[in-house]
């Protein structure tokens, strides 16, 4: 039977208690072989192999091969293997991290990111390790509303975005049921709560765009290149409340209920947002807004503990919004 943590069974010991065990065998002038670190550490040649790579070209240990001794050797003094420290709020940070990468689950991302954590958590000592298990029980995230993500869409326009390669798509506006032709230069692709987003000049609208991975049709990725852009995607949502974007400034402000108060006061919604305490114990939220699509959706989904004070267009639109999810027929 294989002993525990052998590469037979399919798990093989943390690379840092490998490299530990080889580091020993070298400083005690064995003159261990790869062939026979493999034998006894119950690893593969190559895991061994890879091991004292790390350990010569990233730990900068002085490791050099005997030919006539048929091992390996230290050609210098080295007093003690080199330590990894790493704080538990770093711990703690790695683990909130790997958490949160739970969103990428299906994309392009995932198996790399993975990839690394795990490089990282595999690296640290076992008891280190076993207070990782721990507080993997107590913490996790949760989205209520999974996005549908076209892995093969999401990939291409990663590879154009890096490669600033121009592309050309067949793309649906919400609401329309025709997807039109678009040419673009991707400039950044984002995943905003949750939701991924292409932001690019669109050669057919002669400005910059934002687009829905989703509603792409057919993407071909040209071989026509665009030159570096001037783009920043924190200015360009600045004044969104979401993704959606404008030409105009619309100073909003709302009163919500001493119900709901709480949950407006425990988020910063938006960076220009003011908030005002009032006497009943209520809260007004104030803010400036390029456009008011997305802000109008957040404000019905707190139903009737909600109600839109300013301006005037959007507190109308509210109201109409409410009429028909009754029923009511407009006046």
């Amino acid at each position: 039977m294989a002993a525990e943590g052998s590469d037979k069974r399919g798990v093989s010991r943390p690379p840092l208690e490998r490299m530990m065990k080889i580091h020993r065998s070298i400083a005690a002038g064995e003159y261990p072989n790869s062939t026979r670190l493999a034998r006894q550490l119950e690893v593969s040649r190559k895991s061994i192999i890879r091991d004292i790579a790390f350990m010569r070209d990233r730990l900068n240990l002085p490791i050099e091969y005997d030919s006539a001794r048929y091992g390996y050797y230290y050609s210098s003094e080295v007093s003690d293997f080199p330590s990894i420290q790493i704080s538990e709020g770093e711990l703690f940070a790695l683990l909130i991290a790997e958490k949160a990468l739970q969103q990428y689950k299906g994309t392009p991302f995932e198996k790399p990111l993975l990839h690394t954590l795990q490089k990282l958590a595999d690296s640290l000592p076992d008891t280190v390790s076993m207070n990782l298990a721990h507080w993997d029980e107590s913490i996790s995230f949760r989205t209520t509303a999974e996005p549908i993500v076209n892995l093969e869409i999401i990939d291409q326009l990663a590879r154009a975005t890096a490669a600033r390669s121009r592309i050309q798509m067949k793309y649906r506006k919400p609401g329309s049921g025709r997807a039109e032709s678009r040419k673009v230069d991707p400039y950044h692709l984002a995943n905003v709560d949750g939701e991924w987003f292409l932001f690019g000049y669109c050669h057919l609208r002669k400005g910059i765009r934002t687009f829905s991975p989703l509603r792409i049709h057919t993407l071909d990725v040209l071989d026509e290149s665009f030159p570096r852009p001037d783009f920043d995607v924190r200015s360009q949502l600045a004044s969104s409340f979401g993704v959606i974007t404008g030409d105009r400034e619309y100073h909003v402000v709302c009163r919500f209920s001493d119900r709901i108060a709480d949950f407006i006061r425990e988020k910063r919604w938006h960076p220009t947002q003011k908030l005002k305490n009032l006497d009943d114990g209520s809260v007004e939220l104030s803010l400036k807004v390029s456009n008011l699509i997305e802000i109008r959706s957040w404000i019905l989904s707190w139903g009737g503990e909600a109600e839109v004070l300013q301006p005037v267009e959007l507190r109308e639109s509210i109201q109409q919004s409410a009429r028909r999810i009754l029923g009511m027929d407009e006046d």
